[in-house]
């Protein structure tokens, strides 16, 4: 056999092995970078800014699900939730609470509250404020796993924000605002701080 027939029957094999790989992997599912929980925890960043773009219905619920997933005092879960994409009411929001002015931008917002029926009794009551800060937490970690930004502004324990929470979602005395989330996608492009500090950090009982 002559070198242009070896060449031949080379250049053959060749393109008959690159057909048979190129249609076998036409069946192999798409390889798909594995985000942890660990890596959301760490990407996760208060966003103040959000585009002109709306979030749909089954979006805020899954972020709401996410913070029902939460743990509770003796499991009570004394959580509620209002959920606003009304503009003038997040405008109005916005407009009243200086520090959740941001929220007139966002196409929805996320009212976490206390449910004070739900509670505990006497003491074990004010367990509402560690178990909606902790739904809280997980709103915001399912909002940064969504592609969209939120951030925390503050309603509870500052009264005059209370008063104007209440007031403007008219909300019953059992319910007590913890914070307002605006949810949307972001319009900022931010990156997380790295709070990072061992000396934080005490490895066992202080001598």
């Amino acid at each position: 056999m002559n070198l242009i027939k070896i060449l031949n029957v080379s250049c053959i094999a060749m393109l008959a092995a690159t057909f048979i790989s190129c249609n076998s992997n036409k069946n192999k599912p798409m390889e798909s970078k594995t985000t942890t929980a660990i890596d959301v925890i760490h990407q996760r960043t208060s966003i103040r800014s959000y585009q002109d773009k709306p979030v749909t219905r089954e979006q805020l619920e899954t972020i709401v699900k996410a913070g029902m997933a939460a743990p509770s005092a003796v499991n009570k879960q004394p959580w509620k939730f209002v959920v606003i994409e009304d503009k003038v009411i997040l405008h109005e929001l916005g407009k009243d609470i200086k520090t959740s002015k941001m929220v007139q931008e966002a196409p929805a917002a996320i009212i976490v509250c206390g449910d004070l029926q739900k509670a505990g009794e006497d003491w074990l009551q004010q367990y509402w404020i560690q178990d909606c800060s902790a739904v809280s937490q997980n709103i915001l970690l399912a909002i940064t796993d969504l592609g969209l930004g939120g951030v925390w502004t503050s309603v509870y324990p500052a009264e005059n924000r209370m008063e104007i929470v209440s007031r403007i979602l008219n909300l019953p005395e059992h319910l007590i605002p913890l914070n307002i989330i605006p949810v949307g996608y972001p319009a900022e492009d931010k990156k997380p701080m790295d709070k990072w500090k061992p000396e934080n950090i005490q490895w066992g009982v202080f001598p």
